[in-house]
């Protein structure tokens, strides 16, 4: 419930470890309620929302569940590295963690501009690093693509494939339906409802269509 209103609909999905599922859909559908759910900072009127076996919200979970929310949610008056920083110590490591969470996004070349001089992808990039601190193992990236360039978004997606090359579990909003290719399942919504839960390929055969 927002507001007063009833925004998910007896929704039910169970994700993958080590995968990509696209949670696509219209603006304003419920993708925004449904990670806000899972990462525990949405309450929920009714139902069991389970990550890693333990409730959602739980504290245990903090370290293991990342979170990137639509706008930039990191401080644009320091740097790329300052921001890293913050957050490695939040979880009470050192330097290395640092550079090792700015490489995985590229942007060793960046790290000590500040984000308010940053591209839009440079600082989804940044707010990207300071989310894989500790290596969480699900990562909940709301439209993290959003307003970006082609060449920008093909970068990103790779990122988010090596991300779960290495195990991490991703679940990722977006509502421009091509970018449904890069991921393994795609979970389609619909005014609070999921239309599909499936592998592309399946659901392209199963509707007699080129792509989603």
């Amino acid at each position: 419930m927002r507001g007063g209103n009833e925004i998910l609909h007896s929704v039910s999905c169970r994700l993958g470890e080590g995968s990509i599922t696209g949670l696509l859909g219209p603006s304003g559908c419920g993708k925004t309620t449904l990670i806000r759910a899972i990462v525990g900072a949405q309450k929920t009127a009714g139902g069991c929302v389970a990550v890693l076996g333990l409730p959602a919200g739980t504290a245990e979970l903090r370290r293991r569940v990342a979170y990137t929310s639509q706008g930039l949610s990191i401080y644009r008056d320091i740097s790329v590295a300052e921001n890293v920083a913050y957050f490695a110590g939040v979880h009470g490591l050192d330097a290395a963690e640092v550079d090792r969470a700015i490489a995985l996004v590229e942007l060793e070349d960046q790290r000590d501009r500040r984000v308010d001089s940053l591209s839009g992808g440079q600082g989804s990039r940044a707010s990207l690093a300071c989310a894989l601190v500790g290596n969480p193992g699900v990562l909940l990236l709301d439209e993290p693509t959003v307003g970006l360039d082609p060449l920008t978004r093909e970068s990103l997606w790779a990122t988010f494939r090596r991300l779960a090359d290495a195990g991490a579990t991703l679940l990722i909003s977006s509502h421009v339906m091509d970018e449904a290719s890069h991921c393994d399942e795609v979970l389609l919504m619909r005014d609070g409802h999921f239309l599909a839960h499936e592998p592309l390929a399946e659901l392209t055969r199963r509707t007699g269509t080129a792509s989603a």
